[in-house]
């Protein structure tokens, strides 16, 4: 087993996905993303709202992510270069959870309180 230590102490993470030639992760305890080279390399890309809380992350057919941002009730997006942008939901206290792309290429996102959001690209 090898060890890939995330840079920001206390960052917390709690999802990971593959994408293109890396892997994605959400750090809910820093407010930002981390992407994992082959080489085992950590860079981390905060958030716009370091408070958003991000949960989960799903890869996209481009090589970009989707990720939700729990504590705000956003869906964010990077891209493979580490660009974000960030979607309000309609209720800031959805608190977003799980997410997929589906076959449609819309995003579809878990929400705690009981629905699902379906985000067009």
């Amino acid at each position: 087993m090898t060890i890939h230590p995330v840079p920001t102490e206390g960052a917390a993470p709690v999802g990971i996905t593959a994408s293109g030639d890396a892997l994605w992760l959400v750090e809910i305890g820093a407010g930002q993303l981390g992407r994992i080279d082959t080489d085992g390399r950590v860079e981390e890309f905060p958030l716009p709202d370091r408070a958003a809380r991000p949960h989960a992350i799903v890869a996209g057919a481009d090589g970009s992510c989707w990720f939700t941002e729990w504590g705000t009730g956003r869906v964010g997006h990077v891209t493979a270069d580490g660009d974000i942008d960030v979607y309000p939901l309609p209720d800031p206290r959805s608190e977003p959870h799980g997410l997929t792309v589906g076959p449609d290429g819309a995003v579809y996102v878990a929400l705690e309180t009981g629905l699902a959001a379906r985000l067009e690209p």
